[in-house]
């Protein structure tokens, strides 16, 4: 049986870009342990975005998706205005809206968990104050080295 379960934009990234950090890590976690993978259209546009650096990979990724690999849930016109609810609630984060249409999913399909590597949704909560579970730990990336910068975060 196939245990659902949410993905954000990095773990994507990491399981189609092998010089990923985090490549490693996430292949190791996430094989063999039946996962169906639910994202949203805005979580697959960052990350045809983020590996835009090889159409190979752009491709590998539309097929994966298309043979099943996830689930793509519709954001629409009436998903928005709760996009705007969580994004003032959470806007000292901010939360992003690729975030944000996953914190909806959790909401509409009653699912509770998510493989991220980004801190944020121990943060986020449904109605009921509930937690949204990430239940991938992601080791820390290095700092010592002075060639490291953290990523940016995007503003709009």
């Amino acid at each position: 049986m196939l245990t659902d379960i949410l993905v954000d934009t990095g773990p994507l990234v990491a399981l189609f870009d092998k010089d990923d950090h985090y490549h490693s890590h996430i292949t190791a976690f996430t094989r063999g342990k039946g996962f169906r993978f639910h994202t949203t259209l805005a979580v697959l546009t960052e990350l045809l975005h983020l590996v835009d650096f090889h159409v190979q990979v752009q491709l590998n990724v539309l097929r994966w998706v298309a043979g099943g690999g996830v689930v793509l849930h519709d954001i629409g016109t009436e998903e928005l205005h709760r996009i705007c609810e969580l994004s003032e609630q959470y806007s000292d984060l901010p939360m992003d809206f690729a975030d944000a249409t996953l914190v909806v999913v959790a909401e509409k399909t009653g699912i509770r968990s998510i493989i991220s590597i980004d801190s944020d949704f121990d943060l986020y909560r449904l109605p009921e104050k509930e937690y949204i579970h990430n239940i991938f730990r992601a080791p820390q990336r290095p700092t010592s080295h002075p060639s490291y910068q953290s990523p940016p975060k995007h503003r709009s």
